[in-house]
Protein backbone atom coordinates (compact mmCIF):
# COMPACT_ATOMS: atom_id res chain seq x y z
CA UNK A 1 0.00 0.00 0.00
CA UNK A 2 3.14 2.24 0.80
CA UNK A 3 4.37 1.80 -2.66
CA UNK A 4 1.13 2.81 -4.30
CA UNK A 5 0.48 5.92 -2.60
CA UNK A 6 4.26 7.19 -3.36
CA UNK A 7 3.27 6.09 -7.30
CA UNK A 8 0.59 8.87 -7.37
CA UNK A 9 2.43 11.55 -5.52
CA UNK A 10 4.66 11.26 -9.27
CA UNK A 11 1.25 11.51 -11.66
CA UNK A 12 -0.07 14.62 -9.96
CA UNK A 13 3.11 17.40 -10.74
CA UNK A 14 3.32 15.81 -14.06
CA UNK A 15 -0.55 16.82 -14.78
CA UNK A 16 0.11 20.00 -13.21
CA UNK A 17 3.13 20.74 -15.68
CA UNK A 18 1.04 19.69 -19.03
CA UNK A 19 -2.14 21.62 -17.68
CA UNK A 20 0.10 24.66 -17.28
CA UNK A 21 1.63 24.50 -20.59
CA UNK A 22 -1.87 23.95 -22.24
CA UNK A 23 -3.48 26.75 -20.43
CA UNK A 24 0.03 29.16 -21.78
CA UNK A 25 -0.38 27.86 -25.33
CA UNK A 26 -4.21 28.69 -25.35
CA UNK A 27 -3.29 32.44 -24.02
CA UNK A 28 -0.78 32.41 -26.78
CA UNK A 29 -3.30 31.87 -29.72
CA UNK A 30 -6.06 33.78 -28.15
CA UNK A 31 -3.65 37.01 -27.71
CA UNK A 32 -2.02 36.50 -31.18
CA UNK A 33 -5.56 36.28 -32.42
CA UNK A 34 -6.59 39.86 -30.96
CA UNK A 35 -3.40 41.20 -32.08
CA UNK A 36 -3.22 40.11 -35.37
CA UNK A 37 -7.06 40.64 -35.93
CA UNK A 38 -9.65 37.78 -36.94
CA UNK A 39 -11.80 39.94 -38.80
CA UNK A 40 -12.22 39.47 -42.43
CA UNK A 41 -9.73 41.47 -43.99
CA UNK A 42 -10.81 44.24 -46.36
CA UNK A 43 -10.81 43.33 -50.19
CA UNK A 44 -9.40 45.70 -53.07
CA UNK A 45 -12.09 46.59 -55.40
CA UNK A 46 -12.66 43.69 -58.15
CA UNK A 47 -12.11 45.21 -61.34
CA UNK A 48 -11.91 44.70 -64.96
CA UNK A 49 -9.23 47.28 -66.70
CA UNK A 50 -7.59 47.43 -69.52
CA UNK A 51 -4.17 49.83 -70.79
CA UNK A 52 -3.02 50.03 -74.42
CA UNK A 53 -1.20 52.57 -75.85
CA UNK A 54 -2.42 55.84 -77.85
CA UNK A 55 -1.34 59.43 -78.44
CA UNK A 56 -2.50 62.63 -76.69
CA UNK A 57 -5.08 64.32 -78.72
CA UNK A 58 -2.75 67.17 -80.15
CA UNK A 59 0.67 67.11 -80.02
CA UNK A 60 0.80 62.46 -80.45
CA UNK A 61 2.41 62.54 -77.54
CA UNK A 62 2.92 58.54 -76.43
CA UNK A 63 0.55 57.99 -73.61
CA UNK A 64 -1.33 55.07 -71.91
CA UNK A 65 -5.39 55.21 -71.74
CA UNK A 66 -6.91 52.74 -69.02
CA UNK A 67 -10.13 51.62 -69.51
CA UNK A 68 -12.41 50.52 -66.95
CA UNK A 69 -14.53 47.59 -68.46
CA UNK A 70 -16.11 46.16 -65.45
CA UNK A 71 -16.71 45.49 -61.96
CA UNK A 72 -16.07 47.55 -58.67
CA UNK A 73 -15.62 51.52 -58.74
CA UNK A 74 -12.56 52.78 -57.97
CA UNK A 75 -11.77 55.58 -55.75
CA UNK A 76 -9.20 57.89 -57.39
CA UNK A 77 -7.18 59.72 -54.52
CA UNK A 78 -3.92 59.39 -53.67
CA UNK A 79 -4.74 57.87 -49.87
CA UNK A 80 -6.95 55.42 -51.37
CA UNK A 81 -5.52 54.10 -54.66
CA UNK A 82 -1.83 54.34 -56.37
CA UNK A 83 -1.18 53.92 -60.15
CA UNK A 84 2.87 53.15 -60.82
CA UNK A 85 3.81 53.05 -63.70
CA UNK A 86 7.62 50.96 -63.82
CA UNK A 87 7.38 51.24 -59.97
CA UNK A 88 7.45 55.16 -60.33
CA UNK A 89 4.19 56.51 -58.89
CA UNK A 90 2.09 58.46 -60.69
CA UNK A 91 0.99 62.50 -59.95
CA UNK A 92 -2.95 62.67 -59.92
CA UNK A 93 -3.51 66.03 -61.87
CA UNK A 94 -5.96 68.13 -60.16
CA UNK A 95 -9.13 67.73 -63.12
CA UNK A 96 -9.02 63.63 -61.74
CA UNK A 97 -12.98 62.51 -61.10
CA UNK A 98 -13.10 61.02 -57.50
CA UNK A 99 -14.09 58.13 -59.45
CA UNK A 100 -13.60 54.89 -61.71
CA UNK A 101 -16.40 53.34 -63.32
CA UNK A 102 -17.16 51.05 -65.36
CA UNK A 103 -17.14 52.51 -69.39
CA UNK A 104 -14.98 55.36 -68.10
CA UNK A 105 -10.98 56.32 -69.19
CA UNK A 106 -7.97 57.73 -67.99
CA UNK A 107 -4.58 58.43 -69.69
CA UNK A 108 -1.01 58.68 -68.20
CA UNK A 109 1.34 60.86 -69.48
CA UNK A 110 4.67 61.41 -68.72
CA UNK A 111 6.65 64.65 -68.16
CA UNK A 112 10.39 66.03 -67.41
CA UNK A 113 9.54 65.21 -63.62
CA UNK A 114 6.96 62.93 -63.09
CA UNK A 115 3.96 60.71 -64.39
CA UNK A 116 0.84 62.03 -64.57
CA UNK A 117 -3.00 61.18 -64.49
CA UNK A 118 -5.79 63.01 -66.06
CA UNK A 119 -9.43 62.02 -67.54
CA UNK A 120 -8.78 63.31 -71.39
CA UNK A 121 -6.04 62.75 -73.85
CA UNK A 122 -6.11 66.70 -74.59
CA UNK A 123 -2.44 67.99 -72.91
CA UNK A 124 -3.88 71.30 -70.96
CA UNK A 125 -5.41 68.28 -68.80
CA UNK A 126 -2.13 67.56 -67.98
CA UNK A 127 0.40 70.41 -65.73
CA UNK A 128 3.47 70.36 -67.95
CA UNK A 129 4.83 69.35 -71.36
CA UNK A 130 4.34 66.06 -72.35
CA UNK A 131 7.12 63.61 -73.33
CA UNK A 132 6.67 60.06 -74.77
CA UNK A 133 6.32 57.20 -72.23
CA UNK A 134 7.17 54.83 -74.72
CA UNK A 135 8.32 53.97 -78.25
CA UNK A 136 8.06 51.25 -80.18
CA UNK A 137 9.11 48.17 -79.24
CA UNK A 138 9.16 49.11 -75.50
CA UNK A 139 6.91 47.39 -72.74
CA UNK A 140 5.48 49.81 -69.96
CA UNK A 141 4.23 47.88 -66.91
CA UNK A 142 1.34 49.71 -65.10
CA UNK A 143 0.29 48.97 -61.48
CA UNK A 144 -2.60 49.78 -60.29
CA UNK A 145 -2.69 49.16 -56.04
CA UNK A 146 -5.45 49.61 -53.27
CA UNK A 147 -3.50 51.43 -50.65
CA UNK A 148 -5.98 50.55 -47.42
CA UNK A 149 -5.57 46.76 -47.99
CA UNK A 150 -2.41 46.84 -50.01
CA UNK A 151 -3.56 44.43 -52.48
CA UNK A 152 -2.99 44.96 -56.26
CA UNK A 153 -5.64 45.79 -57.79
CA UNK A 154 -4.46 45.09 -61.60
CA UNK A 155 -0.96 44.77 -63.43
CA UNK A 156 -0.90 45.79 -66.38
CA UNK A 157 1.94 45.36 -69.93
CA UNK A 158 1.52 47.52 -72.44
CA UNK A 159 3.10 47.41 -75.72
CA UNK A 160 4.04 50.06 -77.95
Amino acid sequence: MFKMNRNEDAVSPVIGVILMVAITVILAAVIAAFVFGMGPSEMAPQSSLRASATDTATDDISIVMIEHQGGDEIVLSSTNTKFLVGGEEVVYTANVDDTFTAGERLYIAMNATDYQLANSTADGDFEATLEDIGSTGDIVEISIIDVSSQQMIASLDVRY
